[in-house]
């Protein structure tokens, strides 16, 4: 819409994507404080609570009776806001939102299995998800094949491109999508702990997308140029001030969770705005907690199959430093520094190359 006034009403301001961004900011960031408190006094009175599983540290079950599925209100924000600033004839646009609604759409499937068995915290099986997720990413990747979108794959600290992916690409990118989706969701498990990496790696990921997008500034830092995905970081900085509003009500003690509804497209979101931005590969640094918890998991499984033996007292990791007696706190604001500091890394890698 602030894009139309200024094709139609010339009003100059509205072309940048800077004021657009900032814009689609606020209008994500209110919204989403003044509807999540109408969402938790909605939702305990549906009683939309999530059930604790049985085997989490035993603090976790004072949280019984928070409502989850907030990200349906800042996913839902974020989409509006996109909607009002940004370009929708873009294909990058159409390609995040489509891939935002639609992971948002099996993370509200899986919630509300959770809550209809209100006996436990199964939602739909694991093959059935991951069925449902590799399905819409191929969705999304095939609109980046129509939007020619190159296949080159580049490395972090590195100027020249390593190899053209070509049609391997598709299978690439599936899997970055899939794989991003899915380690927020495991990151999911304290108050805060993935709001907050989540918006640092969206304020990384937006500069990075902005930089691409610009001709000028991508030639001086050796960057691939890419035409019209500066424009993603408009829905970037709608994302973190949905995020932002989010976490003044999902702080410890958490008012509501964001339950798959959010994390799923979170995730989602986050694997494509790294393949958009040609850093698949820096994405490991970007979303370094998120990888730091998924691999923990794969190590706690793959050594109890192998050798009967874990690696840890409990999986993803922030739960075995739980169980080491460490407060909920600590260990969340903990890996939002660790969060800080590899993000600071990934942008410095811009210039060093």
């Amino acid at each position: 819409m602030f894009y139309w006034f200024y094709r139609h009403l010339d009003i100059n301001i509205f072309q940048y994507i800077s004021i657009r961004a900032g814009l689609g900011f606020f209008i994500a960031f209110f919204l989403t404080i003044f509807l999540m408190p109408k969402f938790v006094k909605w939702a305990k009175n549906k009683k939309n609570s999530q059930p604790i599983y049985d085997l989490a540290p035993n603090s976790h079950q004072e949280k019984v009776g928070t409502p989850t599925m907030g990200g349906v209100v800042f996913v839902f924000t974020t989409l509006l806001a996109t909607v009002l600033t940004a370009k929708l004839n873009n294909p990058y646009v159409c390609g995040a939102l489509l891939i935002i609604g639609l992971f948002s759409a099996i993370g509200i499937k899986d919630d509300l299995a959770k809550i209809s068995n209100n006996k436990n915290n199964a939602g739909i099986s694991a093959k059935m998800k991951l069925f449902y997720q590799i399905i819409a990413s191929c969705m999304v990747v095939g609109i980046l094949f129509y939007a020619n979108h190159t296949t080159t794959l580049f490395a972090p600290f590195y100027k020249y491109s390593l190899f053209d992916m070509q049609l391997f690409a598709g299978v690439f990118w599936v899997l970055v999508i899939v794989a991003a989706s899915n380690a927020v969701n495991l990151t999911d498990g304290l108050d805060g702990l993935a709001t907050v990496p989540s918006i640092i790696s969206f304020f990384t990921l937006s500069l990075i997308v902005y930089i691409t997008g610009h001709a000028i500034i991508s030639g001086y830092l050796l960057l691939p140029n890419i035409k019209l995905v500066g424009e993603l970081a408009i829905i970037g900085a709608s994302f973190i001030g949905a995020l932002i509003a989010f976490l003044w009500y999902n702080s410890h003690p958490a008012q509501v969770f964001m339950g798959d509804s959010g994390s799923l497209a979170i995730g989602g979101f986050m694997g494509y705005m790294a393949i958009v931005a040609k850093s698949e590969i820096l994405l490991i640094i970007i979303g370094f907690i998120f990888v730091l918890e998924t691999i923990s998991v794969i190590l706690q499984v793959g050594s109890f199959k192998l050798r009967q033996k874990r690696v840890f007292l409990m999986a993803p990791i922030h739960h075995h430093f739980e169980e080491k007696g460490w407060h909920e706190n600590k260990i969340i604001i903990r890996f939002w520094i660790i969060a800080f500091m590899s993000n600071l890394i990934a942008i410095m890698s811009l210039k060093i190359r």
